[in-house]
């Protein structure tokens, strides 16, 4: 599909965005009846936090603040400065994100930039500033991963969750009124610095482009609870964070300027679905500047071209806040979409209740096979930035395992699941790093190893992958061959050319596993079904749109577009012919493939090149139902009559 030229430098005054409103019509009174109920069922799900947890974060805030005026100081003289340019050089923080946008909820982080002067470089901040943060009272967590594509420090102060990121101005210092509105603030900064400023510049621009910022509140809270129950809320694993989530609502505030947040949410899902991807979404005119920074731009830049589902911030330089989505991230929000839009029209009509909308994910019943990538190492503080760095690549194993013949999907989980676990000798360390966790194991406690010569506790992070395998087409006969040796393989090179990698101190491990295989860890209480893969059910479907729009042609035919709840085939899921596994504090271990008769499902192999047949379970088996129907039974969703989403992505609009 041709993406259209970007609209560069032209505002209107006539109305918010790119192009007219679809609507400017009040809501209906049916509309207004489910907003009042839609704000009951927030407030049931415990998205509002309570006065005393806002008045800690006010006081957490400022501690954080005077903190990051004494680093500034402490750097300055440690730079030769005098002791009054030292109190002068400043330092102040700034808030971004969902905080800043209000729209947190209980336990939620704080996005906070950082802004120091010129002489504080990001070595510090992640040397100096991390030790300082680590030495604070109160803070408990402090995790720096100064690789990702906006470094960052994750910490928890009080029990606040933040996240922290740099930025250096030109400045020899910061003054406390300092706005970062001026654009000439970026000249001469790094692209590193820019995506940091970048986030205040963003949420400050995007609550200047709604209509009614209350209204966008409430759409934006009921759209993030909805995303994070369905597990498609996280930029690192290739789905939309948080401010690409708060670009699209306010894109369709916009396109709804006088409609309150239940006809917001309801329009939200059926032109979220029909978007004609990868034309981008814009709440502006894209802006040029004078300064020597990239601005997004598909005509210029090949990597911009890539993007599949291009949402593009509204602060200049303005850059794409989606590059992370892959085809197979794209696929399941678009499904995702489809089955939120049903749901809402339902309640709409009094047929559901807006609870159904909110229903927990099926990530973990959906599919037959799963990859385990686990990353381990032997210390608490190591660990967190060990598994940090595996999970901001874990979408580069997305990408390649896309290219896998016989490959539909793959499903990238939002989440790690943490484990510690005490080990009475080497041999154990060496299982548990590969996922084998015998019973014994598992219910052993730190003091059951203390005293204990050659004893040691291994800390553990395990990623998912589901897993889609293509039907058979008609008329083949015997077993397929699924070889995901090249992208695990290439994977486990990528992740150790971390420049802190240490083989002796870090393990990192991918295997796949049957659905009967996964541990209890990823199931809620009750949750669990009979340890048996589903069936697949025999349905048909001629939906053109379970991951892109409507009008978008299938650019690579392989990928199937429908959903996979369950596989019903036989096929041979090859090992790596290479090592991909390294464990913490041992040396490299025997290669990890499913097998017939294995505890758990799962055994070790003794040869690289051996292979496992995979067999379908026996039709007595259990069948998990998920609480929303198959996509393909749904139909595409249609906007209410005399609205066209063809208006929300007019090509040329003056």
């Amino acid at each position: 599909m041709r993406i259209s030229t970007p609209t560069f430098g032209r505002r209107n005054t006539k109305y918010l965005g790119v192009t007219p409103p679809i609507s400017v019509s009040e809501s209906t009174p049916r509309e207004k009846e489910v907003t009042v109920t839609l704000m009951e069922e927030l407030r049931r799900q415990g998205t509002f936090e309570s006065e005393e947890e806002a008045k800690l974060r006010e006081i957490v805030l400022g501690r954080l603040a005077a903190l990051v005026k004494k680093f500034v100081r402490k750097v300055s003289l440690a730079r030769g400065l005098s002791e009054a340019a030292a109190n002068a050089a400043g330092g102040k923080i700034f808030t971004f994100g969902s905080y800043r946008l209000g729209v947190h909820g209980p336990g939620s982080d704080i996005d906070t930039l950082c802004v120091v002067p010129k002489h504080v470089s990001r070595e510090d901040f992640f040397e100096i500033f991390e030790d300082m943060l680590k030495e604070t009272e109160g803070v408990t967590e402090v995790s720096g991963v100064p690789d990702a594509y906006v470094p960052i420090i994750k910490t928890k102060i009080s029990g606040i969750p933040i996240d922290l990121v740099m930025a250096r101005l030109a400045l020899s210092s910061i003054p406390d009124d300092l706005s970062l509105q001026d654009d000439n603030l970026l000249r001469n900064l790094d692209e590193r610095c820019v995506r940091s400023l970048n986030g205040s510049r963003v949420t400050d621009e995007i609550l200047r482009l709604v209509p009614n910022v209350s209204v966008f509140r409430d759409a934006l809270r009921c759209i993030k609870l909805w995303a994070q129950r369905r597990a498609i809320y996280s930029n690192v694993n290739g789905f939309l964070g948080g401010v690409a989530w708060a670009m699209l609502v306010a894109r369709i505030c916009q396109l709804y300027p006088n409609a309150i947040a239940g006809a917001i949410v309801s329009r939200f899902f059926i032109i979220m679905y029909q978007w004609t991807w990868p034309q981008p979404v814009l709440l502006k005119p894209i802006e040029d500047g004078p300064l020597p920074v990239r601005v997004w731009n598909p005509k210029l830049y090949p990597a911009d071209r890539a993007h599949r589902m291009p949402i593009i911030t509204p602060a200049y330089p303005s850059m794409c806040a989606t590059h992370n989505v892959t085809q197979s991230t794209q696929m399941i929000m678009t499904e995702e979409f489809k089955k939120a839009s049903e749901i809402v029209d339902r309640v709409i009509i009094g047929k559901a209740s807006w609870s159904d909308l909110f229903a927990k994910h099926d990530f973990f019943h959906k599919y037959r096979y799963y990859l385990q990538v686990i990353a381990s190492t032997g210390s608490p503080e190591l660990q967190i930035k060990w598994s940090g760095t595996v999970e901001s690549r874990i979408r580069q194993l997305v990408m390649k395992l896309e290219y896998v013949e016989s490959l539909a999907l793959a499903h990238p989980f939002i989440k790690g699941f943490e484990q510690v676990t005490y080990c009475m000798n080497e041999e154990e360390v060496r299982a548990v790093a590969q996922g084998e966790i015998s019973e014994a194991i598992a219910k052993r406690k730190k003091e059951d190893i203390e005293g204990v010569e050659g004893a040691s506790a291994v800390y553990s992070t395990t990623f998912y992958i589901g897993l889609a395998v293509e039907p058979r087409q008609p008329g083949s006969v015997g077993v397929r061959r699924l070889d995901i040796s090249y992208p695990t393989t290439e994977f486990t090179k990528l992740v150790k050319m971390w420049e802190k990698f240490d083989e002796n101190k870090m393990g990192i491990v991918v295997r796949h596993i049957r659905s009967s295989a996964l541990p209890d860890y990823v199931f809620d209480e009750g949750e669990r079904q009979p340890r048996l893969a589903q069936k697949r059910p025999k349905t048909k479907t001629t939906d053109r749109s379970s991951h892109t729009s409507p009008d978008a042609p299938n650019k690579k035919p392989r990928l199937v577009q429908r959903t996979y709840p369950c596989l019903r085939i036989s096929y041979i899921l090859m090992p790596s012919r290479h090592s991909i596994a390294e464990t913490p504090l041992a040396a490299a271990l025997p290669h990890e493939a499913l097998n017939n008769g294995a505890e758990n499902g799962v055994k070790a192999l003794p040869h690289i090149n051996t292979a496992t047949t995979v067999e379908q379970p026996p039709p007595s088996a259990g069948v998990y139902k998920p609480p929303v129907k198959d996509t393909t039974q749904i139909k595409s969703p249609q906007l209410p009559k005399g609205e066209n989403v063809a208006v929300a992505t007019a090509t040329d609009v003056s």
